[in-house]
Parts: structure tokens; C-alpha cells; sequence
């Protein structure tokens, strides 16, 4: 009856033991045998493994993607306008013997605070050699990628890979908004008075343009027409030079009729002339005409 007891007391003994050495890897994490603080088996695969019970403990780490926001922090780029930059970090634990070895017992926690110390120099480097247009312009994902890969490998050297950097805000300190602002009013209203400026200088440059072609036009104009009557005066000077060479009396008689065809003219001003004025000759009778010619 006494060998029952002791029986059930070593077979729940050794069930006790037998299930503290077993563990279960899940395949979202990864495992360290440690024995008395030293790492003696790494443990990656998912599944059943074993350690020696009370001698040997098992510490777990995450195998998943993990993120870290990085706490807000204030950048001078080269033209010294001061930025608050928000940024997190994608990583993950590539090496856990390595990883344990860097932060010991402090585990995540402890490689997050390093991770945000590396990150943050690496942020400030990297935004401060370059302008403030660049760091809100679409080059931001060139500076992020330069970012990331600068803390690679310090990042290395704790068992972390880094997968990818982003900034998620980059804005203006609240001190700084109303001068900022000021010096881009400043800069637009400059702007939109040399566009003015150009704009009057051009417009001067045009109507001075146009002002010359006007004038060469009409000048040439003019001088077309200056042509075209001096023309038209010697054609007719011509004309009557010629009527007058073949008959000297009748051309005489058309410009006399002429002369009263402008003069005789109820609006013209009065005229007083003697009777027996040349200008009347063609208005006399034949018998007067050959009188008046006869004196």
C-alpha cells in the first residue's frame, strides 16, 4: 500500500518535468534557450522544442514586421528655416543571439530607445545638408531612403534590420509660421511686381514698335501718293500742254469757261471789274470781242 503513493508522487514528478521541458515555438516568433543567462540554442523554426527543466529558460521575440514612431523632433536645414520633423521606422529582429546580446534583458524596449537614438542623429544629418525645399518637395523620398540607409548599419549591430523610414509630417515650428508666412507674402508680392514690371516693359517695347511701323506706313504712304499726284500733274500738264499746241484758241476758251464755271458762284465773294475786263472777253458779242480786240 506505501509503494502506491511514492508511485503517483515520481510518475506526476516526472510528468512535471516532462512538460516543462517541452515548449512550442509559434511561427510569428522566434526563441532563445538560455542557460544560467548564457544563449545556448536559438530556436527560428516553428514547432515543438525542448530544454533542460530548471536549468535552461526560454526568452521569446517577435518575428513580425514591427513599428516605431519616433517622437517629434526639430531639423535646420541649410537655409535655416527650422522644421519639426514626425517620422516611424518599419523593422524587424533578424538576429536574436546578436539582438539579446546588445540589450540583455531590457528586450524591446531597450532596442526601441537605441533604434530612436540612431534614427534621430541620422534624421538631423540627413535633412540638415540638404534645403527646406527639398525636404517638402517629392525629393522627400530620396532623403528617406538616405535616411534608412544610413541606419542600417548601425541598426545591424543590434540584430535589427530596418526595413523602411517615412516622415509622416514635416511642418513649421508654431513660432516661426507668422515670419515664414511674412517672408513668402514678401517674396510673392516681389515676384508679382518684377512680373509687372516686365510686363510694362514689354508693353512699352510693343507700342514703340507699332508707333514706328505706324508712322513708316503713313510716311510711305505719303510718299506713294506724293508720287502718284506729281504723276497725275505732269500727265495733265501734258494733256494741256498738248490741247494748247493744237488749237490755242479753243484751249484758251475752255479755261476761260473753267475760270467762270469757279468764279460765277453764288457763295464766292463779290467781284468788281470793268466792263471791258479781259475776263469777259468770251462773254461778249462777236462784234464787241472784235472791237475790244481791235483796241
Amino acid at each position: 500500500m506505501r509503494k502506491g503513493p511514492a508511485l503517483l508522487v515520481i510518475l506526476v514528478a516526472a510528468v512535471v518535468l516532462l512538460l516543462s521541458s517541452i515548449f512550442i515555438v509559434d511561427e510569428r516568433e522566434k526563441a532563445l534557450i538560455l542557460q544560467f543567462g548564457r544563449v545556448v540554442s536559438v530556436k527560428e523554426e516553428p514547432g515543438l522544442a525542448f530544454k533542460i527543466p530548471l536549468i535552461q529558460e526560454v526568452v521569446r521575440y517577435d518575428d513580425r514586421i514591427l513599428s516605431r514612431d519616433i517622437d517629434p523632433l526639430e531639423v535646420t536645414p541649410l537655409d535655416d528655416r527650422r522644421l519639426v520633423v514626425d517620422a516611424f521606422a518599419r523593422y524587424r529582429i533578424v538576429d536574436v543571439n546578436q539582438f539579446r546580446q546588445a540589450v540583455g534583458v531590457g528586450g524591446i524596449a531597450a532596442a526601441e530607445t537605441r533604434l530612436d537614438s540612431i534614427l534621430r542623429s541620422q534624421t538631423r544629418e540627413i535633412l540638415g545638408s540638404v534645403s527646406s525645399n527639398d525636404i517638402l518637395s517629392a525629393d522627400r523620398a530620396t532623403l528617406m531612403l538616405r535616411i534608412r540607409n544610413g541606419a542600417i548599419g548601425e541598426a545591424r549591430n543590434l540584430g535589427l534590420e530596418i526595413i523602411d523610414v517615412r516622415l509622416k509630417r514635416t511642418d513649421l515650428p508654431s513660432a516661426n509660421l507668422d515670419s515664414t508666412f511674412g517672408r513668402m507674402r514678401a517674396e510673392r508680392e516681389r515676384e508679382a511686381a518684377d512680373e509687372i514690371a516686365r510686363g510694362n516693359e514689354a508693353a512699352q517695347r510693343i507700342r514703340a514698335q507699332s508707333d514706328r511701323t505706324q508712322v513708316e506706313i503713313v510716311s510711305d504712304a505719303k510718299r506713294q501718293s506724293e508720287i502718284a499726284r506729281g504723276e497725275a500733274d505732269a500727265l495733265r500738264n501734258a494733256i494741256y500742254a498738248e490741247a494748247f499746241g493744237a488749237d490755242p484758241e479753243f484751249f484758251e476758251f475752255y479755261r476761260s469757261l473753267n475760270a467762270y464755271e469757279k468764279a460765277l458762284k453764288g457763295e464766292n465773294s463779290t467781284m468788281v471789274l470793268s466792263p471791258d475786263s479781259e475776263f469777259f472777253n468770251f462773254m461778249r458779242s462777236s462784234e464787241g470781242a472784235v472791237a475790244t480786240a481791235a483796241e
